[in-house]
């Protein structure tokens, strides 16, 4: 979960060089380009028939379908969010989604927290509002973000499948939308949401490397993401992701120097307090109590 967080929080900076290639079409390849890896790994390790045997359930294509739709559209707007330089407010949204994933395990998976951990949530929560009330705008790239997400990771929960093929399961079930946008921008002069022309795989090295390197960089977290959600509970994954958002802050004001300003000084050292806080109370508990919810959440569904 570490590691993913880490990818993700980095990310933005191959984006950011080909911020001219709509959002629309980056999202089409990364979706073809991780549904080439997932495959590809499949078919390595002899398991691509484990991928069709998925696709024979009708449960299984639900909970996959609800997981594309919601992944597909997070990394969308995370792109956009990058093009028109709000790489800030993305990171806000993944500072939001450890609380979407808190108030989700509590109602839908029976999680139960110390006070310890409620109040480390409480403080966090107070800094993400108070950033939202000092910068004073309407954070519709990170309440999408946050939302997105948390219903991935529920999702994820419910998978009956590994994480290669649980994943595999989502990004084949939009490929053949991903590939029909691509195919749309190449030959037939498509512009999407935004009214640029697109068509830019194969025309320079730079751009199409980074198109085809956007399915490493997806493919990668989002398998160790479901490796970690299957041993993890859900909520302790979610705070754990912290690092992303932080990571992602940092580029935007170190390496892509948006606006800083005192609400941000104020608010980011508060989240890193709720942070350690949480997490010197998750390790004081003893493993099984940590894992037992999610454990017994996947082991029901599988029977089912």
């Amino acid at each position: 979960m570490t590691l993913a967080g880490t990818i993700w929080g980095l990310s933005p900076i191959p984006y950011k060089y080909i911020i001219h290639i709509p959002s629309l079409e980056v999202t089409a390849h990364r979706v073809f380009w991780s549904f080439v890896i997932f495959t590809g790994l499949l078919v390595m390790q002899g398991r691509l028939g484990l991928l069709a045997s998925l696709l024979y359930s009708r449960k299984q294509i639900g909970i996959g379908m609800l997981a594309a739709g919601m992944v597909s559209i997070n990394w969308l707007v995370f792109i956009l969010a990058v093009q028109i330089g709000k790489t800030a407010e993305a990171s806000l949204g993944y500072f939001l989604f450890p609380f979407f994933a808190v108030f989700m395990a509590w109602i839908l998976l029976g999680e139960r927290f110390s006070r310890l951990q409620w109040v480390a949530v409480a403080i966090a929560a107070l800094s993400v509002a108070l950033l939202t009330f000092g910068l004073g705008v309407t954070p519709w790239i990170a309440v999408v973000l946050a939302t997105t997400f948390s219903v991935y990771g529920i999702c994820k929960v419910r998978m009956a499948a590994g994480p290669t093929v649980s994943v595999a399961l989502e990004v084949s079930l939009v490929m053949p939308f991903a590939l029909a946008w691509i195919i749309g921008t190449e030959y037939l002069g498509w512009t999407g949401i935004v009214g640029r022309a697109g068509g830019y795989f194969g025309q320079n090295f730079v751009d199409t490397s980074i198109l085809i390197f956007s399915g490493a960089i997806t493919a990668g977290p989002l398998i160790l993401m479901s490796y970690a959600a299957k041993r993890l509970r859900y909520s302790d994954g979610g705070l754990i992701l912290y690092i992303n958002p932080t990571l992602q802050f940092l580029v935007a004001v170190l390496v892509f120097k948006e606006g800083v300003t005192i609400w941000h000084a104020v608010a980011f050292p508060m989240i890193w307090v709720a942070l350690c806080i949480y997490t010197v109370d998750s390790f004081r508990r003893p493993r099984i109590s940590r894992s037992s919810s999610i454990n017994a959440t996947t082991e029901s569904f599988t029977k089912n």
